[in-house]
């Protein structure tokens, strides 16, 4: 009995087949079609015209978000921008804030720049800012890693540690002056004991920029700690685990796996810290108003005293965006400079 063979399609029969299968897979009108004798097959997608892209959006609720956000945005720019464009206009102005201005040019800048007081402002503003990152920056960092390691009250620590900055700033000012008082200050009843003092903290010009500095520090290194602990609560903890295991101790633990994993806060922390310090007022304000002999005078008491006492509110403006474009450039250095550290 013979076997009966299916007829096999001639050469031409299959190159015909390929080719309507390759027609059938040209459609416009999808990005992907399947023929039932072969794989699916892309063809190019449909472009979209700028209609239908804005009824897409439209209808994804883009006019929504606009209308929910406006609001938050409008007012943000009154209050936050539209002051800036003032400050601007007024530093070309001569005015009392109660009349139209009088339109100066650059005197106003040319006035700031050629005052004697200006410079001896912005080296004490720099030392405050220098003794600053030296003695307020690692304490917070130092602090928050110690705390971090406790096994126990590590939570009564938190709140010791943040007390400081529930203290109007003003206040703290105030006790700290007291604290320094060369007849009945705590400091000096203190050292008295030893055998120490009495030491004239804010009324002699090599001491004065230190002890600002030092109250400085402790009023505003709470906030500092938490950002540091919420950050080390990101770390995952296995890389301790690990080091545990390895027998490292809690120096080689901080310094390979605390420090590298906190890079990216630490130079933050670091650049809002500079700004923060070269914008120091409050603390030579109430504390030595600008003495003794002008050594605690900041830039900002400068801008005051330009203000509300001479009333040139032009130069105090002038100064002012000075200021804001130093601090500008500055930042932008540093943001510059370490762009490679932070990833």
């Amino acid at each position: 009995m013979s076997r009966s063979h299916a007829p096999v399609a001639p050469a031409g029969n299959r190159t015909e087949k390929n080719r309507t299968r390759k027609h059938r897979c040209v459609d416009p009108s999808a990005f992907r079609t399947r023929t039932s004798d072969g794989p699916p097959c892309t063809a190019s997608p449909r472009r979209v015209g700028p209609a239908e892209r804005f009824v897409r959006w439209v209808r994804q609720g883009g006019v929504t978000t606009i209308l929910f956000g406006l609001p938050m945005v409008l007012c943000f720019a009154y209050f936050s921008w539209w002051p800036i464009v003032q400050s601007v206009q007024l530093s070309f102005e001569q005015t009392n804030l109660i009349g139209p201005g009088t339109w100066v040019g650059l005197d106003n800048f040319r006035h700031v720049l050629e005052d004697p007081l200006l410079w001896t402002a912005v080296k004490n503003t720099a030392l405050f800012a220098a003794l600053a990152l030296l003695i307020g920056f690692p304490v917070p960092l130092f602090l928050a890693v110690l705390i971090a390691e406790l096994r126990r009250g590590s939570t009564l620590f938190r709140i010791l540690a943040y007390l400081p900055v529930a203290i109007p700033p003003v206040v703290s000012v105030l006790l700290w002056k007291w604290f320094y008082d060369p007849d009945a200050g705590l400091f000096n009843q203190l050292l008295a004991h030893l055998g120490l003092g009495p030491y004239p903290w804010l009324q002699s010009t090599g001491t004065a920029m230190l002890s600002i500095v030092l109250e400085a520090t402790w009023a505003g290194f709470g906030s500092t700690v938490i950002i540091y602990l919420a950050a080390l609560g990101s770390v995952p903890t296995e890389l301790y685990e690990a080091a545990e295991i390895d027998a490292a101790g809690i120096w080689r633990r901080v310094w390979h796996i605390t420090l590298p994993s906190l890079r990216g806060v630490i130079l933050i922390m670091l650049l809002l810290q500079i700004i923060g310090t070269l914008q120091v007022f409050t603390e030579p304000f109430v504390m030595t108003d600008g003495g003794p002999e002008g050594s605690t005078v900041t830039v900002l008491m400068l801008i005051y005293n330009y203000a509300f006492q001479n009333g040139d509110y032009g130069a105090a403006t002038a100064l002012s965006v000075l200021l804001a474009l130093v601090l500008g450039v500055l930042s932008a250095i540093y943001l510059r400079a370490t762009k490679s550290w932070s990833n």
